[in-house]
């Protein structure tokens, strides 16, 4: 059975290490461990800079997905961001991320969102099909980056 929760700070490391393994995996990207902590426990400790839910399998965190806020004007109400999503190996096809996104999707409609959103890496195509197969769609914009620091 898939357990779905809110983080902790006690799942800082967990989430952090699943955050550099992310990267890893999908972008060849190696993090700073200790930079993606703070990071993790900034979002643990201000839930203004979002929030992390988990998912357990037997006690462990086998799961983990973050929403970030972004106020929609024209639709009057909140758009809810998918980021750093992970799935550890060994729990892979299982219904993880499957749990986490109706648990997420649950949160967001009690709290009155207007939309789930996210982005993946253009050359993850693993992870496209598997956004496709739970109900998203390709949006009509592109998105841009300039990076600040």
């Amino acid at each position: 059975m898939i357990n779905c929760r809110p983080a902790t700070i006690k799942d800082l490391t967990r989430i952090a290490a699943g955050n550099c393994a992310m990267a890893k995996e999908t972008e060849s990207i190696n993090l700073s461990q200790p930079k993606v902590e703070d990071g993790v426990r900034a979002v643990l400790s201000n839930r203004n800079h979002g929030i992390y839910w988990v998912a357990e399998k037997e006690a462990r965190v086998v799961g983990q997905i973050l929403i970030t806020y972004e106020w929609s004007d024209w639709r009057n109400a909140q758009i809810w961001w998918i980021q750093s999503v992970y799935v550890w190996p060994s729990a892979r096809r299982q219904g993880v991320f499957k749990a986490l996104l109706e648990y997420v999707t649950s949160k967001a409609t009690k709290a009155s969102a207007c939309g789930l959103r996210l982005y993946a890496d253009t050359s993850n195509t693993e992870a496209h099909a598997t956004y496709l197969n739970q109900g998203f769609e390709t949006g009509h914009y592109q998105v841009f980056e300039k990076t600040l620091r």
